[in-house]
C-alpha cells in the first residue's frame, strides 16, 4: 500500500513548520491534514454525585491519559475535595506521571508508572499494591477498562468512575475520508468517532496508525488493518513510527 495523503486525528500544531509532521511532508513528499475527531467534556460535581462514588474511599488513583488527569482534578475542585497526602497515583506511562506533577508534588512511592511505557506493566503495580482500593477514572468507554479483567481475576478492590464524556465531531461534511491512504489515531475515542461518522467506508484500503496499546486494540476490534503502532523501543513516537513505515510505503521520497 502506497501512502500519499495522511489524516492526523488531532488539531494541527501551532508551529507546524517546526513539527516532526512537517519534516515528514518534506522528506516523503506526502500531504498531511489535521482534524480533531472528538471533544472531551468533563462532568460536573453535581452529575458525579449521582454515581454515589466517594473518591476518598480509595487509596490509589489510576491515570491512563493526560486528559484524564486534567478532568479528574477539575472534578475534585468542583467537589471541593482536598486529596490527602496518603493518596497514591498509578500512571500508564512516564509522560502521564510527569504531567501529573502539575497537580501533585512528586514523591517517590507516591507517583508510580509502568516501566518501559508498557501499559501491561501497570499489572505489576496492581500486584504490589493489591491490598489497596483503586479508582479508575475515565470516560464511559475509556482505556482504564482494560485493567478490569485483571483486577477482577485477582480479587482486587476497584471502582470505575465516569468523569468525562467523549463527543464525536460531525466530520461527514468536512472530510472526504476516501482521500486518505493513512489515518492516525491517538485514542480509542477517535476510532469510535470515525466509525460513527463513516460506517460504510472501505477500511481495507487504508493503513491505520495508533498511538498506545489501547488505541491499537480499538482499531483491531474494528478489524481494520493496523500498519503502525507506537511507542515501541525502535519507534518511541508516532512520527518516528510513521517515518519507518513511509520508508517502504511512501509514493515518493526526496
Amino acid at each position: 500500500m502506497k501512502v500519499k495523503n495522511i489524516l492526523i486525528s488531532q488539531p494541527q500544531p501551532t508551529e507546524f513548520e517546526k513539527s516532526p509532521y512537517y519534516d515528514l511532508t518534506k522528506k516523503y513528499s506526502i500531504n498531511i491534514d489535521f482534524y480533531k475527531f472528538f471533544k472531551i467534556e468533563g462532568i460536573s460535581g453535581m452529575e458525579f454525585r449521582k454515581s454515589r462514588i466517594n473518591i476518598l474511599d480509595h487509596t490509589m488513583i489510576v491515570f491512563a491519559s493526560k486528559n484524564t488527569v486534567d478532568h479528574f482534578f477539575q472534578l475534585t475542585r468542583d467537589l471541593r475535595l482536598d486529596m490527602p497526602e496518603s493518596m497514591k497515583y498509578i500512571c500508564t506511562t512516564d509522560a502521564v506521571a510527569h504531567y501529573l506533577q502539575k497537580y501533585v508534588p512528586y514523591r517517590k512511592r507516591k507517583i508510580l508508572f509502568a516501566k518501559n511505557n508498557n501499559p501491561k506493566g501497570v499489572y505489576d503495580l496492581f500486584a504490589k499494591n493489591k491490598e489497596g482500593s483503586f479508582l479508575l477514572p475515565g470516560g464511559a468507554d475509556s482505556s482504564s477498562t482494560q485493567f478490569v479483567d485483571y483486577l477482577e481475576k485477582h480479587g482486587i478492590s476497584y471502582t470505575q468512575a465516569v468523569i468525562f464524556h467523549a463527543i464525536p465531531a460531525d466530520m461527514k461534511n468536512d472530510l472526504d475520508i476516501t482521500k486518505y491512504d493513512m489515518i492516525v489515531f491517538f485514542s480509542p475515542y477517535g476510532v469510535h468517532a470515525l466509525r460513527e461518522n463513516f460506517p460504510d467506508f472501505n477500511a481495507n484500503e487504508v493503513a491505520f496508525a495508533a498511538l498506545g496499546q489501547n488505541t491499537a486494540a480499538a482499531v483491531e476490534a474494528e478489524s481494520w488493518p493496523l500498519a503502525v503502532v507506537a511507542p515501541t523501543p525502535e519507534t518511541p513516537s508516532i512520527t518516528s513510527a510513521i517515518a519507518l513505515y513511509l520508508k517502504d510505503h511512501a509514493t515518493r521520497r526526496r
